[in-house]
């Protein structure tokens, strides 16, 4: 009786928002996984807002199909006393990145470019660059780049690019020239970037960077078509993705959760960041980080992956693509992460290596995060999809390695 109760409590929490922004909702035992277990997950993650270390944080869980955990716990914005809502909308940064390489792939199945293609192809601005060598006295010395830029080296972040965020004489030109200046464009951030030396010879180093933007100018190039507007057409209408954009309107600001970051007190300080609901619309569409989502939205798009690229009858890929996007693409010697077992596809991390993980999980599921704490996961083998959405920037905590946990522990088929 009990967990039917929590069934029930679930269907009503969530139904609102499961048909047309969400995925159906059933109890855990249909697919496979414990309603007790699943409980395992709001006390833990509740005790990171009880101890002020969180302000709010939502969770997901959903199994072939159906959501079987939808939780939230908290405050959206602390200081207006406003709880988490399910319809919250979030900053999702660099949870923006597999939107756009399965945009770029959009382009790729209908014969645009192949994966070996130069990106000069398409940005003529990348012929010819030049790469750091080392420092001088005299100043920065160049070499010729061995080989072209590739697209396949802008999905997987081997294109000798980077984001600048260190002091080394190329972070310190990408500082210089303000690639992501809300005011300019996306031609004008790939104009920026072709006059800055490589960081790498192209396909020899995995290095997080500015790649992803890249892909989005060339969305744009290719497409002929904005990149916001490419998204909104073919991705988000199709995928029923309502409330996912560059840009939060007025009539939805009241949703939009506040962010954060450890105060040096132990508890949380606000990060201030650009008003919304104010002004024109920004022009700068970050391929890497731009967008604004839901985790009803952003789990239609996580189902559409585990689907191999259809939902609900919207085909955005084919099955075979979806394979070759979410297989590992780099060789041993450019394992891309600190924590061994994961190497890397066209968008995501793939987790190769269960064991040197230290964590459940099953080898061949994916997944990326973005810079406000947010994550997901994708497990082909297990019919599974784990959604995170909280808003703290410089995250010390191990809740989204626990979430994790918590939902593998629940499968019990």
């Amino acid at each position: 009786m009990q967990n039917i109760l929590g069934t029930l409590s679930l269907l009503l929490l969530v139904a609102p928002h499961a048909s047309s922004q969400g995925l159906p909702v059933v109890a855990p035992e249909e697919v496979g996984l414990s309603t007790e277990r699943l409980k395992r997950i709001r006390p833990v993650m509740g005790r990171y807002v009880d101890e002020n270390k969180l302000a709010g944080i939502m969770t997901m869980v959903a199994r072939r199909g159906k959501v079987v955990h939808f939780e939230k716990v908290g405050m959206m914005d602390v200081a207006k006393d406003k709880p988490i809502q399910f319809d919250t909308i979030f900053r999702i940064y660099s949870m923006t990145k597999p939107i756009t390489s399965v945009a770029i792939m959009m382009l790729y199945e209908k014969g645009h470019f192949q994966l070996s293609d130069p990106v000069s192809k398409f940005i003529p601005e990348f012929k010819d660059l030049k790469v750091f060598k080392n420092e001088t006295e005299e100043g920065i010395e160049l070499a010729h780049a061995k080989r072209e830029m590739t697209i396949r080296d802008l999905l997987t972040h081997t294109s000798g690019l980077t984001y600048g965020w260190g002091d080394q004489p190329v972070d310190k030109m990408y500082q210089g020239a303000q690639l992501f200046n809300p005011d300019s464009t996306l031609k004008e951030m790939v104009g920026k970037l072709s006059r800055i030396p490589l960081v790498h010879q192209p396909g020899t180093t995995w290095e997080y960077s500015v790649s992803t933007d890249v892909l989005g100018y060339l969305v744009e190039v290719i497409s002929g078509m904005s990149f916001d507007a490419f998204l909104e057409r073919e991705i988000f209408k199709p995928l029923g993705m309502v409330d996912t954009s560059f840009h939060v309107p007025d009539e939805k600001v009241d949703r939009f959760a506040e962010l954060y970051r450890p105060a040096d007190d132990g508890g949380l300080q606000v990060v201030e960041t650009a008003p919304l609901g104010a002004g024109p619309q920004r022009m700068f569409f970050s391929g890497g980080g731009g967008l604004f989502s839901t985790a009803a939205d952003y789990v239609r798009f996580c189902q559409m992956l585990l689907n191999g690229g259809e939902l609900e009858g919207s085909r955005l890929l084919g099955r075979k693509t979806i394979e070759l996007m979410t297989m590992n693409h780099l060789p041993p010697e450019l394992h891309p992460f600190e924590q061994a077992g994961a190497g890397f596809g066209l968008g995501f991390a793939v987790l190769t290596d269960v064991a040197q993980t230290a964590i459940l999980g099953s080898e061949g599921s994916f997944r990326w995060g973005g810079a406000a704490s947010t994550t997901f996961w994708i497990d082909p083998k297990e019919e599974l999809i784990g959604l995170l959405m909280t808003q703290l920037m410089e995250n010390p905590h191990p809740f989204q390695q626990q979430f994790k946990v918590l939902t593998y522990q629940s499968i019990v088929d």
